[in-house]
């Protein structure tokens, strides 16, 4: 049999302070959409919208900003 050269090569990332940050902005977005529908589906749509909140405040800022 022949023998195989192939190298392992392993990735790691450290994200910081800044994953922490960015887990309690979101934990934090949960809990504010919750607020208006505290039922099971009122949750489930309150971790879709905190999850894509972001991208609309950028797109308003940019838009505001005339990019």
């Amino acid at each position: 049999m022949a023998k195989s050269n192939e190298k392992i090569i392993k990735v790691v990332t450290d994200q910081g302070p800044l994953a922490w940050v960015f887990f309690t902005a979101y934990i934090g977005a949960v809990i504010y959409f919750f607020q208006f529908d505290l039922t099971i589906w009122g949750f489930i749509v309150a971790l879709i919208k905190a999850a894509f909140w972001p991208a609309f405040v950028l797109f308003e800022i940019l838009r505001n900003l005339g990019v």
